[in-house]
């Protein structure tokens, strides 16, 4: 098998390895990514299936952690601290933030440490390495379309109708996942090099948790201070998720205001100088694992 560098427009052979030099600062390899993409389906399918193995409730649990959380946040926050809720039930109001913020903080832990996990994949195989924090965030979408389905449950309980803001939700859910995405880029690179992301990452989730309107709504912030709020690219994604099921009966600000142009900006900052990041650093990942 012969190696030769071809020059940009010509068509290597069946038998040529072709060499291309990087010439922009952003270089994401789409068509590697996909020729991989069997490889991105099976890291998916090993992170779910291997997840809930040799549990006693399995696959329950998906359900479970949640459900106990907004129990406990019930109790707390709208029975003894009468948060405010708009005319939604809090139990409502908090797992319809919960959900979104379970998939974010369960991608974020699984992709910043999925680079040092697949080591062995890492320094004997040649294949992308974007698809490892890849795979990280999109296992967590079975999770996430599980929940939902308990979410359903409950608004009928409840009596309350989604609006047609529903139809807006992927939109929320496409930036809960590149913002995991961005975040993920970062964390697994740095991890790599430096192993106290591992012990960093349960104290950033819960910090993270409290700075995220989950068990509360960005109203109760006095108009001024919300947009240092929406730093937080968590922010947009939790109060339009709410929006897009409750609309505005739950006092959540409508999305295009600053505080989600805010979060959206923030997010893709984080994406792109990730991607960068994740790229110039990835071919001394096989020396240092």
């Amino acid at each position: 098998m012969s190696v030769e560098a071809n020059m940009p427009g010509e068509t290597a052979s069946p038998n040529q390895v072709v060499i291309e030099a990087r010439s922009r600062w952003l270089d994401v390899p789409l068509r590697a990514i996909w020729q991989y993409r069997e490889l991105l389906f099976f890291l998916v399918w090993r992170d779910v299936k291997v997840r809930y193995k040799q549990t006693a409730l399995g696959v329950m649990w998906i359900l479970l952690q949640p459900l106990l959380s907004t129990m406990i946040f019930t109790v707390i926050f709208g029975i003894l601290l009468e948060a405010p809720s708009g005319q939604v039930p809090y139990a409502l109001f908090v797992l319809a933030g919960m959900i979104p913020w379970n998939y974010f903080s369960s991608s974020l832990t699984r992709s910043s440490g999925s680079v040092v996990a697949s080591a062995n994949l890492v320094t004997k195989v040649y294949f992308p390495r974007l698809i490892i924090p890849m795979a990280g965030v999109l296992a967590g979408l079975v999770d996430f379309l599980i929940v939902c389905t308990a979410l359903g449950g409950m608004m009928a309980f409840y009596g309350v109708r989604p609006t047609a803001n529903i139809a807006l939700l992927p939109l929320f859910l496409l930036l809960a996942m590149l913002t995991a995405f961005g975040f993920g880029l970062w964390l697994s690179a740095l991890n790599v090099r430096y192993r106290d992301v591992n012990w960093l990452m349960p104290f950033l989730i819960q910090v993270w948790m409290y700075l995220t309107p989950v068990v509360y709504s960005s109203t109760l912030l006095p108009e001024r201070f919300r947009p240092y709020l929406a730093l937080n690219p968590l922010t947009g994604v939790v109060e339009g998720f709410r929006w897009a099921l409750f609309g505005e009966s739950m006092g959540s600000a409508a999305p295009g205001g600053l505080m989600f142009a805010i979060s959206i900006a923030i997010a893709i900052v984080v994406l792109l100088s990730g991607l960068v990041y994740f790229r110039r650093t990835e071919k001394t990942f096989a020396d240092i694992i």
